[in-house]
């Protein structure tokens, strides 16, 4: 039997009840998480985000986290003024602290420093990500959090798959956790004026800031000496893929062989579109993922496609995690899909004996029926199933 009762990660916010900004900060969080492309990943309503801000009843003490709720839990605390020198709040930090340290990484605490000047007062200190510091609005902040607290949880998933795995090898799991997310930057270098390339550095410039993420970008990533083709192939089944889709690079054959295979891999994609004039043919392929509007090398759009990318690499771990419960449900014939099915789904698959069902899994809500027309000329043995449908078949 399945159990889908227990989430792989909850996320708690935690402020002090006098701070205001709190409550804004947790709320973007919330409706971040929770909101409709998560939904369809893990089967309810998105990833769990608990607030704790209110004191338990009878009490001057916060309420408490439960640790066993969870696979693994985040503990996001915003720590302003109030917080610090407040000891019952400074207090609940430390318990939180110490509970996350014996816990290991199944559970990680992420202090958030709101205030200047307070900093070196929080625990795990040097941990601690400096909002005060940070330029712009607040709900620029609060994008940059959303960007760098996604990339966390995307280790965090990772570290726990790595443990059902393999559960016996912890040192693997470790360095399951430590490893960048490897982004391939997939562009034509054909355009007007450079456009691709530009774009792609300057995409690459601002993935060197951001701890954790690897770009992969040929001109300066091919070893001397090794085959440029083997290397793109063998990069690209390991990586997050960008595509920035100029106007040239439906027509550059190695742009859309890196989107096929990146396709046929699985991997988390998205599109960032940068067309100034038009596309002669638009590559089919492009399509069945996030598109994000980039033009002019701006810093917060480039933010913005960086920031897609990782809700996309943290879903592809969702699903992961979620596939690990369902196999045992899956007989012979049954294949997993991070995203709906496209008739490019069916390359990459083995063909099952002639007159044999077989079934792809992928998650919800199920495609329309004229998407099944299409593939049930093409594979009339072939069932596509949503996970809820998959699950209420599995179950009986």
């Amino acid at each position: 039997m399945i159990d889908t009762a227990r989430p792989f990660i909850v996320i708690y916010v935690v402020w002090h009840p006098s701070f205001a900004v709190g409550h804004t900060v947790a709320k973007a969080l919330f409706e971040h998480f929770r909101r409709e492309s998560y939904e369809k990943i893990t089967g309810g309503t998105g990833v769990s985000v608990v607030y704790r801000y209110a004191l338990a009843d009878g009490t001057d003490e916060p309420l408490p986290i439960d640790f066993a709720a969870a696979e693994t839990s985040a503990i996001i605390v915003l720590a302003d003024q109030n917080f610090t020198q407040d000891p019952v709040w400074m207090d609940f930090l430390q318990r939180i602290s110490d509970q996350t340290t014996a816990a290991g990484l199944s559970t990680v605490l992420f202090p958030v420093a709101m205030d200047s000047g307070i900093i070196n007062q929080i625990k795990k200190a040097e941990q601690a990500l400096p909002w005060s510091d940070w330029k712009g609005s607040i709900e620029d902040k609060v994008f940059k959090l959303i960007g760098l607290l996604t990339f966390q949880f995307c280790r965090m998933l990772r570290h726990y798959l790595e443990h059902l795995r393999r559960p016996d090898e912890t040192r693997q799991a470790l360095l399951s956790f430590l490893k960048k997310v490897d982004i391939f930057l997939s562009h034509s270098k054909h355009d007007k004026n450079d456009a691709g390339e530009q774009v792609a550095k300057a995409i690459r410039k601002k993935l060197t800031e951001r701890d954790g993420l690897g770009s992969f970008f040929d001109v300066y990533d091919i070893p001397p000496g090794l085959k440029f083709h083997d290397v793109l192939l063998a990069q690209i089944e390991i990586s997050a893929v960008i595509a920035v889709h100029t106007d040239s690079f439906s027509s550059r054959e190695w742009c859309r062989r890196e989107i096929i295979e990146a396709k046929r891999h699985n991997r988390p994609l998205v599109i960032a579109n940068c067309i100034a004039d038009r596309d002669e043919r638009g590559f089919p392929y492009l399509g069945n993922v996030p598109i994000i509007r980039l033009e002019n090398k701006k810093a917060s759009r480039i933010e913005a496609v960086i920031n897609a990318l990782l809700d996309e690499v943290l879903k592809d771990f969702l699903w992961q995690c979620r596939v690990e419960l369902m196999r045992p449900e899956a007989k012979k014939g049954v294949t997993f899909l991070p995203r709906p099915p496209e008739l490019i789904s069916l390359a990459s698959l083995v063909p099952a004996t002639e007159g044999e069902d077989f079934v792809i899994v992928y998650p919800d809500p199920p495609i329309g029926a004229e998407e099944e027309r299409l593939f049930h000329r093409i594979a009339p043995n072939l069932q596509l199933r949503s996970a809820t449908e998959w699950l209420a078949g599995a179950i009986r």
